[in-house]
């Protein structure tokens, strides 16, 4: 009896690694995400600033003859205790630069050491090689730079990956 349990959990387990991932439909930040927003601020946005994000959903290996793919996490964290952050922007680009999806229909504003993030899965490998995340934002005055990062996790066989990029300035915080 034994035998056949461990025989079914190592063969849900095998078949869970083998079944790939459902391409994500849409984000939402809005409904994802309503606990790390607030409402917008009233007040003049006079800061501003935008972040490059390098990303990976594929990566060549073995001299290039094999690819492995990486679900992508891009997180928009707000490093303000005091301060809402409001994001204007979050467009995900392939390797050739072309936009591949924008995921806010208008400016978020999120709380105080809030986040939101964007999920691509494993099997959506629209990005390529040099995919990247374009994240513009802005602020009623001085504030703390938000903190961008994409995470990628992927693995083949019994090796796993994971690893950080962290954003980029596109352009000097500070008043417009």
């Amino acid at each position: 009896m034994r035998i056949v349990l461990y025989l079914i959990a190592g063969l849900s387990c095998s078949l869970g690694l083998a079944i790939p991932a459902i391409a994500q439909s849409k984000v939402n930040i809005e409904q994802s995400f309503a606990d790390s927003l607030t409402a917008m601020p009233k007040a003049e946005l006079s800061t501003s600033g935008g972040f490059y994000v390098p990303a990976y959903s594929s990566v060549a290996m073995s001299q290039g003859k094999l690819r492995v793919d990486f679900s992508v996490t891009l997180s928009v964290h707000n490093a303000s205790e005091t301060q809402p952050l409001v994001v204007k922007r979050i467009s995900y680009f392939d390797t050739a630069g072309k936009m591949v999806e924008s995921y806010l229909k208008a400016p978020v504003a999120l709380k105080p050491l809030a986040t939101i993030s964007v999920f691509i899965p494993t099997d959506d490998v629209r990005g390529g090689t040099g995919a990247n995340f374009i994240v513009d934002w802005a602020a009623t005055g001085e504030i703390t730079e938000p903190v961008v990062e994409a995470l990628m996790v992927g693995g083949i066989a019994n090796a796993h990956y994971a690893f950080v990029s962290q954003g980029r300035p596109t352009r000097m915080a500070g008043k417009k």
